[in-house]
């Protein structure tokens, strides 16, 4: 792996002192480039990508990195048990999952040295760095960095729907937006669009609108909860201009959505035939996963679903922040659901020949400690989790990287956010050294990164 350090190392015959800032970084992109030339492969056919964003952080070793023979005090309660790959085991509750293994490349040692939520969450969605954010502090601004969506916004033509989707909410709790959800500097016309939840909602019979029938006019639509409802909503937390600015582009991309009956199908779930809406599950999780298939086929480049639950009160949930015991695990909210949907996204991309087109990956802001706490949960722990990448030109059945025995400490081949996300954007043809610019004119590379190429 190439990184800005090893590129900066063989700019050593060009006279560095005599280079400007722009020639500097332009002359170390290069560098960079050149190095990953011979082993770079043709990254076109990855058109969109689903990121499946495990708000709170998933178990690694309760999921996809079991460790059965570890002591008592961190052993998972739950079995591991085969799957279509020899050799790679995952937990019991991940049945229909295990079917889907000869397709899933499991890394298994991403790794970070946060174990603060909205720090952790920052870093895993943007590839920078901001360990100062803490609640209520990490509330989105447009001097953080811009998403993973976003980036991919940047490099996207415009259309008649937007690039990038977050469904069914922003991660966020509390009155507070966290950092890392939206553009940050690049501006609002590249934020993702993002679906509201209409008030009092369930999770397991959701009301806000995840469908936009044709027999309603435009005005109906326009003041319909959910979708449109969203577009008019302006964040009124910015100074007039830039909210000025913010209603003209999300004007316009209504009048594009509104206009178009392919936006109107895309999310519209009634069109889809019954026994593939219960394969993914008829609750607030399962038509997300659904959804967001639909979305990139109707040509969304990048789908975020950020997994959460809403209490009875209407209280935003980080349901997999497992302090409280892993047998929570087993709820609707958690691995109840997430078994059955995962499958029928995996199943239903691959009927419908999208699988090698969109990849798809898994994964939240850290992991979880090997041992258990006194209520038998586990607490907030950057050093090790597993991540799920599939389709994208993936190769599955295989797993990259490992974590010691007791599932702690990587032990082979490290992993970082930055990494992980290189490997999004290397998937979708979009170079990690590229150069963005914010508003006052200063570089920025897309990500810190080196795509973890071996996977493809």
């Amino acid at each position: 792996m190439l990184h800005r350090r090893d590129a900066l190392l063989r700019l050593g015959q060009i006279g560095m002192s005599a280079l400007t800032l722009p020639q500097l970084l332009q002359a170390e992109q290069t560098a960079a480039a050149k190095a990953r030339s011979l082993s770079r492969r043709d990254t076109s056919s990855a058109k969109s990508c689903i990121l499946v964003y495990l708000w709170g952080g998933p178990p690694q070793q309760d999921l996809w990195d079991m460790k059965p023979l570890s002591p008592t005090t961190m052993r998972s309660h739950f079995q591991p048990i085969a799957t279509a790959v020899p050799g790679i085991d995952v937990c019991e509750h991940l049945s229909q999952f295990a079917r889907h293994t000869d397709k899933l490349a499991i890394v298994r040692s991403l790794t970070h040295d946060s174990n603060v939520h909205e720090a952790s969450v920052y870093r895993t969605l943007t590839g920078r760095i901001n360990n100062t954010l803490v609640v209520p502090r990490n509330q989105r601004n447009r001097q953080d960095g811009p998403n993973v969506g976003s980036i991919v916004s940047a490099f996207s033509p415009a259309g008649v729907l937007p690039a990038s989707v977050t469904i069914p909410r922003p991660i966020g709790h509390s009155g507070v937006t966290y950092s890392g959800t939206h553009a940050g500097w690049l501006g609002t016309k590249h934020d993702p669009m993002e679906i509201a939840a209409a008030a009092g909602g369930s999770t397991e019979k959701p009301t806000h609108s995840m469908s936009l029938p044709e027999d309603l006019s435009n005005t109906r639509l326009l003041s319909r909860q959910g979708l449109v409802q969203t577009i008019d909503q302006i964040d009124r937390r910015f100074d007039q201009i830039t909210a000025c600015r913010s209603i003209g582009e999300y004007r316009e991309q209504a009048v594009r959505m509104l206009s178009s009956n392919v936006a109107q199908k895309a999310f519209n779930l009634d069109q889809e035939d019954p026994r593939v809406r219960d394969k993914y599950g008829r609750n607030e999780w399962g038509e997300s996963l659904l959804l967001a298939r639909r979305l990139v086929e109707a040509g969304v480049r990048l789908v975020t679903i950020s997994w959460m639950d809403v209490g009875p009160t209407g209280a935003v949930m980080n349901v997999w922040d497992n302090h409280a015991g892993t047998h929570m695990l087993t709820q609707n909210y958690c691995l109840k659901s997430l078994d059955p949907a995962f499958a029928a996204l995996m199943d239903d991309l691959s009927d419908r020949g999208l699988l090698d087109e969109t990849l798809v990956a898994m994964y939240g802001e850290f992991g979880r400690t090997p041992l258990l706490n006194s209520t038998q949960g586990r607490d907030h722990w950057g050093l090790v989790q597993s991540a799920v990448l599939a389709g994208g030109g993936i190769r599955g059945g295989q797993v990259y990287g490992s974590s010691d025995k007791d599932a702690a400490y990587p032990a082979s081949n490290p992993v970082s956010p930055e990494d992980m996300l290189a490997t999004i954007y290397y998937s979708l043809g979009i170079d990690p050294d590229a150069l963005l610019h914010d508003p006052l004119g200063r570089p920025h590379r897309v990500v810190e990164g080196t795509p973890l190429t071996a996977l493809f």
